[in-house]
């Protein structure tokens, strides 16, 4: 199945950006009422002390000026932000597609992005084809956004393949299952494109629990040392499966980024302009030779960590109902109907779109073939090697037994 994925395609700094910029408070810490039940929602009204964040989009859909990134959204177009708006909307149908296709045994795990789909559609949309890019296993959006089909995102989670796609196809990593470990992944590969002088950036994708892995503070010191043109993209999605964010860190994700020698950002995380458009600001430094930036986008997972999970047995639906009047998706179709850069018509032809998606993946995924036995030895190594050799022709004697027993 293919899918077309073409569309429309600065913040508060902490104290390590440049001179004369504005930041958020140093030190400020947010705040939230703790419990000591595990089913009671945690409080989600924001403080005063809370440190602000970038906001093009509120809530209500209406557009917030910004002396220091309307810049980079103001060559957006009417048809690009219908271009975004039909980006999440579409990558929100396939997510609930697949996460169906899992409750029915035709895969055995999703991790959902319901919430996420702003962060992801702005910040994907903000790179460059030159840009590579590394996610977890969380990025569909970002995905999209790359042109990877979003049959092969499914291929792994069914496990019929060992990735699905051809990352150099793309610029667009594989899917990363250990958490964390893609940002040394990313830190190393920006390292060697500025070494060989390249006009290009990485960005690393990763969560708001991935920022307590050591690899995490591993990427930061070596991207900071060696000035390695990278974005570190954290959604923080406050929930590490069970774990609020509280109980990660005691300063903001963003400042943590001081500490390293480089800036950091919390924006909107469903705000698409606002996650486009820094983004945008990011990659534009990186490339210039400014070095890392650690941006945080401050966004609510709705579902669950993964089809596995139950979030009902660690938050309330106080928590929930509260992010849900801040949907990315919602919040764009207010911005659109009320600058009438999209009717009814268009509104329709996109939910057709949408239906039609859903019913292409289901019928993609039924029909997925049986995995290839060998197809493990393949790309172990880039030339090759004795052991895996050995290991194979092991292997294809192994199961020409079976064939043996059956023959006899």
């Amino acid at each position: 199945m293919s899918v077309d994925s073409s569309a429309a395609g600065s913040p508060r700094r902490s104290a390590a950006g440049k001179a004369g910029t504005t930041g958020s408070k140093t030190g400020t810490k947010r705040t939230t009422s703790r419990t000591t039940s595990r089913t009671t929602s945690r409080t989600t009204t924001k403080k005063s002390t809370d440190p602000e964040l970038v906001q093009l989009l509120t809530p209500e859909g209406k557009r917030v000026k910004n002396a220091e990134y309307d810049a980079y959204v103001a060559g957006i177009t009417p048809d690009d932000l219908r271009g975004l708006y039909r980006d999440m909307v579409l990558t929100r149908r396939f997510d609930a597609e697949a996460t169906a296709l899992q409750r029915q045994g035709e895969l055995g795990l999703w991790a959902s992005l319901l919430g996420q789909e702003a962060a992801q559609i702005g910040s994907g949309r903000a790179t460059r084809e030159d840009d590579y890019v590394f996610p977890t296993y969380r990025e569909h959006g970002v995905a999209w956004c790359r042109g990877v089909d979003p049959a092969n995102l499914l291929g792994m989670f069914r496990g019929v393949n060992h990735g699905g796609w051809d990352p150099n196809s793309n610029n667009f990593h594989l899917y990363t299952i250990v958490i964390g470990s893609q940002t040394l992944h990313a830190t190393g590969y920006a390292m060697g494109i500025a070494k060989d002088g390249a006009d290009s950036a990485v960005i690393a994708y990763f969560g708001d629990g991935a920022s307590s892995q050591g690899d995490v503070a591993e990427s930061f010191t070596f991207s900071a040392v060696y000035n390695a043109p990278v974005v570190f993209f954290c959604q923080n999605n406050q929930w590490a499966i069970s774990e609020p964010t509280e109980k990660q860190t005691r300063v903001p994700l963003y400042q943590r980024a001081q500490g390293y020698g480089f800036p950091g950002v919390r924006v909107d995380g469903n705000d698409v302009l606002a996650c486009l458009a820094v983004t945008k600001w990011a990659l534009e430094r990186a490339r210039s030779g400014e070095g890392p930036t650690l941006v945080e986008a401050y966004t609510y997972r709705m579902g669950a960590h993964t089809t596995s999970d139950d979030p009902s047995r660690y938050r309330g639906d106080e928590e929930r109902l509260a992010w849900e009047a801040k949907d990315p998706i919602l919040r764009l179709r207010r911005y659109l109907e009320a600058s009438n850069h999209a009717d009814e018509g268009f509104f329709a032809e996109l939910e057709a779109e949408s239906e039609a998606l859903g019913r292409r993946v289901r019928e993609v995924v039924r029909a997925m073939p049986d995995p290839d036995n060998f197809a493990v030895f393949e790309n172990v190594y880039a030339d090759g090697h004795a052991l895996v050799d050995e290991e194979r022709a092991q292997f294809a004697a192994y199961q020409a037994s079976f064939a043996d027993v059956e023959g006899a």
